[in-house]
């Protein structure tokens, strides 16, 4: 399986620019059980549908990335024949074909050839993907829950609202666990004020600046924008987001209960179904 060959990034990079210039999606490594599965599919490519392949695809944040700005470069070529916004992996999958798809993620890279010597990184990248697994099963619960049609765009928002702190993990190990060792020793500061401070860039801007140069599509992109809150489908990703953090070791963080509220107040519930609803989702 072909390994990452960019050198780890050690020291801030200048700005938002600077740092999008760093990450091409065509390169990003996937999860190995997700490489692995890609390539057994392909051995009986006649009998693979979209629905299989996304089933592959839409567990995996990165490989989910590379698939959406995959078509969205496609769409973007003048040679192209492919027209819209593939909002979802399965609509992605349906526009760019089973054929095409494996010939374009025929070798797959994995985050754990990537991070074999970086054992640390490696437990915090996995962290952040687990937290991302369960926030996104936390938005498409409320979002059924609230019969929202666009519900698979919101699973993904969900998925992905936390990419580029996967991103940094994989590429800067040394900048992600220097964060992750100042939010240990001052709990109460801000993650964008640490972000700033050793990375010269906030991770939501980087995040949302990389959506703009993948050309990702609209309708997730702005799902994903925390600055939207008044809109239902954003506060159901960032609720979810929000109780999938607080409840990542237990249901006993304090912060829990006012989480609890908000969701309740979204999905027209009381406390105790919302709850029980809740660790219904988790289990």
């Amino acid at each position: 399986m072909p390994s990452i060959k960019a050198p780890f990034i050690t020291q801030p990079l200048r700005d938002v620019q600077a740092w999008v210039a760093c990450f091409d999606p065509a390169t990003l490594p996937v999860l190995a059980e997700s490489a692995e599965a890609v390539v057994a599919l392909r051995e009986i490519e006649e009998s693979v549908d979209a629905r299989m392949l996304a089933e592959v695809v839409s567990a995996d944040p990165l490989l989910t990335l590379r698939l959406l700005a995959h078509v969205a470069g496609l769409r973007r070529s003048r040679d192209a024949d492919i027209r819209g916004d593939a909002e979802t992996v399965t609509a992605a999958l349906v526009m760019l074909g089973i054929g095409p798809f494996f010939r374009a993620f025929g070798e797959l890279p994995s985050v754990e050839d990537a991070l074999a010597e970086q054992p640390q990184a490696l437990a915090g990248f996995r962290a952040v993907l687990k937290r991302s697994h369960r926030a996104a099963n936390f938005a498409i619960g409320f979002a059924a829950h609230r019969m929202d049609h666009d519900a698979p765009v919101i699973h993904e928002a969900a998925l992905l609202h936390d990419f580029a702190e996967l991103l940094l993990w994989l590429r800067a190990p040394s900048l992600a666990l220097a964060i992750a060792e100042r939010q240990r020793g001052e709990p109460d500061l801000r993650s964008a004020a640490v972000q700033l401070e050793l990375l010269n860039v906030e991770l939501a801007d980087l995040q949302h600046a990389l959506m703009a140069a993948w050309a990702l599509p609209p309708l997730l992109v702005r799902i994903s924008d925390d600055r939207h809150a008044d809109s239902d489908q954003v506060l159901n990703v960032l609720l979810a987001i929000r109780v999938a953090r607080h409840s990542a070791h237990g249901w006993d963080n304090p912060a829990l209960p006012d989480d609890v509220s908000d969701i309740a107040e979204l999905l027209h519930l009381g406390h105790a179904p919302t709850l029980k609803l809740l660790r219904d989702i988790d289990a």
